[in-house]
């Protein structure tokens, strides 16, 4: 990803970033914890310090492992490790001790992970299958100096699921010939060639590689160039097939993060729908098509070796233009909720939709409203205790409406559907702290409507202490947006501006926290 290098911080960090397997110092009271205020409650968020990119998403005997991006000694981007937590369910989580720490090679930046099942790599001992991590290593002193070769790549591999991790002694597996930004390994198993294949991005562009041992790599080819957005480096990449929804036709899906360039400004996630061979991959799409048309997921990647076959994201729930100026005090930054991707033909037209993880419902214990109709051409004004931590979902035909989600200071956070202009808009610009930092709170974002078919649509919107999510037609549409209320918002007005058709309130549940 995209990183602030802060000159300052430079080398401090790599005398105090050993290979240690202790946990962090200074670790906050456990009683205090998931209490503090804007602390995500069923979101994932470090017990303290910085976090960003997710890393290594992979499933292995019965654990979903999360690595990410993670500096232990402040709340701003440092000198990067990989944090680490694991959970049997997704939506529970537990903590472990920091994975990966940076070494004489540098920093340890993004990258993947995966189950080395066929012992390729010849790391498997005693019966145990290796898990295999890919990651990105950044030379401080390669960049300081001016040199543009300051980033490699590097691999570790751990024989009891994820606890303790070795690196290989002969890093770095790909070397630097000369490009600025190339970074953020993604691999994965690839039966036709009987392969693992490895997607990094260069600056403006994808590079794929081969390799039979995931330690000698060989170059395939390029991608991107001419194709999608280009106002800013490209970052996160993530590639797999997916079968397009009510068919036998399978596709590929390419997803690149990017920052700048984003539709809403800063960072944002596009994607591309294709083909893959083994060696390239090709697609008709000269426009970039966006993941999510909210400021707030940006660098998300798929799990590895999911036992259903799915295909489920993570992302990053922060944008670069003010990720370091929000405003918590222990920690900084969450993830997004898990969601699963699918491919949806519209029109000739291959649109890939995200949507919550079923088990998400599941944390619902009690329902705040149930079953409220607002009548075409009216306004309803619900109190809602509990309203930052819920579930809400409404269906509706009405092509023209507002939601206000508002607390005793007036501050309010809206959403407004504008069929008019086909587009949907969130706006933040009163919804509470935004003068951390000017481009936060400086306008609305807006996302098109088109791709989304029929009268009546269904929405789905979870609101936890410090962001929003809102899904349309099975996430044919959505949106993420963090949100800093001095209070909590209590109050929803429905602002039905339809002449005919009236919206529907199906319920607004409770959501339990996971910690």
């Amino acid at each position: 990803m995209f990183r602030l290098i802060i000159s300052c911080i430079v080398m401090a960090a790599l005398v105090s970033c050993k290979e240690k397997r202790e946990e962090v110092p200074n670790q906050p009271k456990e009683e205090s914890l998931y209490k503090e205020e804007y602390r995500p409650q069923f979101h994932f968020s470090p017990k303290e310090k910085w976090m960003n990119d997710p890393n290594g998403l992979v499933f292995n005997q019965g654990v979903y492992h999360l690595f990410y991006q993670y500096y232990p000694e402040d709340i701003v981007w440092g000198p990067m490790h990989w944090g680490h937590a694991v959970s049997e369910d997704l939506v529970h989580w537990k903590h472990r001790p920091i994975a990966l720490y940076p070494d004489e090679h540098g920093y340890i930046f993004s990258g993947s992970a995966v189950v080395d099942k066929k012992n390729t790599s010849g790391f498997g001992a005693n019966g145990k299958t290796p898990l295999v991590a890919i990651f990105t290593y950044h030379s401080m002193e390669g960049e300081k100096a001016g040199r543009k070769d300051f980033q490699t790549q590097g691999i570790a591999y751990s024989l009891d699921n994820g606890d303790t991790w070795k690196k290989y002694k002969n890093n770095p597996v790909i070397l630097n010939d000369g490009i600025k930004d190339f970074r953020d390994p993604k691999v994965f198993w690839h039966e036709p060639s009987d392969s693992w294949i490895l997607i990094l991005v260069a600056g403006d562009h994808a590079k794929f590689y081969s390799s039979k041992n995931l330690k000698d790599w060989t170059y395939l080819s390029d991608f991107g160039k001419s194709q999608g957005a280009h106002g800013g480096v490209w970052e996160c990449p993530d590639l797999f097939p997916l079968k397009v929804e009510g068919s036998n036709e399978e596709k590929w899906v390419l997803i690149i993060s990017i920052n700048p360039g984003a539709p809403n400004g800063g960072s944002g996630t596009q994607y591309f729908v294709g083909d893959f061979d083994g060696t390239t991959f090709t697609s008709d799409q000269k426009n970039p098509k966006w993941f999510d048309y909210g400021t707030d997921n940006y660098a998300g990647v798929t799990y590895n070796n999911v036992p259903e076959e799915e295909r489920i994201f993570i992302g990053w729930m922060s944008n670069w233009d003010y990720a370091r100026d929000t405003p918590t005090k222990k920690w900084r930054s969450a993830m997004t909720v898990p969601r699963k991707l699918s491919l949806h033909k519209v029109a000739d037209d291959c649109f890939l939709t995200n949507y919550p993880i079923d088990k998400i419902s599941g944390l619902t214990n009690s329902t705040l409203v149930n079953e409220v109709e607002v009548a075409a051409n009216t306004s309803d004004t619900l109190q809602v205790e509990g309203l930052n931590q819920s579930e809400i979902r409404l269906r509706t035909a009405a092509k023209n409406f507002k939601l206000l989600f508002k607390n005793e200071l007036d501050e309010a956070f809206v959403m407004t559907m504008d069929s008019d202009n086909q587009i949907f808009s969130v706006d933040r610009t009163l919804s509470g702290k935004v003068d951390f930092q000017e481009d936060f709170g400086a306008k609305k974002h807006v996302a098109p409507l088109n791709g989304i078919e029929g009268d009546v649509k269904e929405f789905k919107i979870l609101m936890d202490w410090s962001s929003m999510e809102l899904f349309v037609d099975q996430g044919m549409l959505s949106m993420t947006e963090q949100i800093f209320p001095t209070s909590p918002y209590h109050t929803l007005i429905i602002v039905n501006e339809d002449k005919q058709a009236p919206i529907a309130i199906e319920s607004i549940k409770k959501m339990q926290s996971v910690w």
